[in-house]
């Protein structure tokens, strides 16, 4: 039986591109957010949920930071880097006019990384959220009576009939998003293995040990385990209460990890693991 894989939809959204790339012969089902496509991997109507993680622009996705450490009991499995290109698109009805656009949607990361363009071609025209740039460019597509233009990828162009108006329109060129690959402990995903491998760690630290942070990173700088992010968040509990995601450039091994947690859960911490797996470059 294939295996059923979630993502962030509509289809032609990055989201979509990561998951046509990662597992070629699987059932794609997409899903209007990101929790609801987490949800559908805790519950098994799916066997695995790709979403976007971190943007190299924009920073990190939190509502999937959030999702995965508070609302559910998935696991990374696997991450894809995707390099991101946006293009200006418009219905055919308007391409010789894209210039008098009276509104531009997409998703707000790829609104904020397309800021310069936007500023110097379309100052003082209404920007729209959309939840995705699919979304944005399925919008476009089903108003051709309206001169209005998506941010998004090629593939959302060829999907929903759309025009090039402007192509790579980002503001940087180096522009990657990572995707995260979820799934239930239970769940066996294979991941093709990878040069590129991670593992990832929630920490907590005590409320009342100072220096926690210090020597919490010392258990990983003494084995020279290198660290790619740490990045606090709120716990949502009270004021001041964060905990921190650590990424080391590692896969779990018999030894320097668990050893570097049993350091830290004898200083008072709390860790949780939030997956193991290989990164691979799209």
């Amino acid at each position: 039986m294939g295996l059923n894989i979630g993502y962030l939809g509509p289809e032609a959204t990055f989201t979509d591109y990561a998951a046509r790339q990662l597992f070629k012969e699987a059932k794609r089902i997409p899903f209007v957010s990101i929790p609801e496509c987490m949800d559908a991997a805790s519950t098994g109507e799916i066997d695995a949920a790709i979403v976007p993680l971190e943007n190299s622009i924009e920073g990190s996705v939190n509502v999937t930071i959030d999702y995965l450490v508070h609302e559910t009991d998935l696991q990374i499995v696997g991450e894809a880097v995707v390099p991101i290109r946006q293009h200006l698109l418009v219905h055919l009805n308007h391409i010789e006019k894209w210039k008098e656009a009276e509104l531009i949607c997409s998703h707000p990361h790829a609104l904020a990384q397309c800021h310069k363009f936007l500023h110097k071609e379309f100052k003082g025209i209404p920007l729209e959220h959309m939840s995705s740039t699919a979304a944005a460019a399925k919008y476009v597509q089903s108003h051709p009576e309206r001169n209005i233009a998506a941010i998004a990828n090629s593939l959302a162009a060829e999907e929903y009939g759309l025009a090039f108006a402007e192509q790579n329109v980002h503001d940087y060129s180096y522009n990657h998003t990572v995707f995260a690959v979820l799934a239930k402990k239970d769940h066996d995903i294979y991941m093709a293995p990878t040069k590129e491998a991670k593992t990832s760690l929630m920490i907590t630290l005590p409320s009342d040990r100072a220096g926690a942070l210090h020597q919490v990173l010392s258990a990983f700088s003494w084995r020279k385990l290198n660290l790619s992010k740490i990045e606090s968040r709120p716990m949502k509990t009270g004021l001041g209460r964060y905990f921190f995601i650590i990424d080391i450039n590692l896969k779990m091994d018999d030894v320097l990890i668990p050893g570097a947690i049993a350091e830290i859960e004898a200083l008072g911490c709390t860790v949780k693991m939030l997956g193991s797996y290989s990164s691979h470059k799209i």
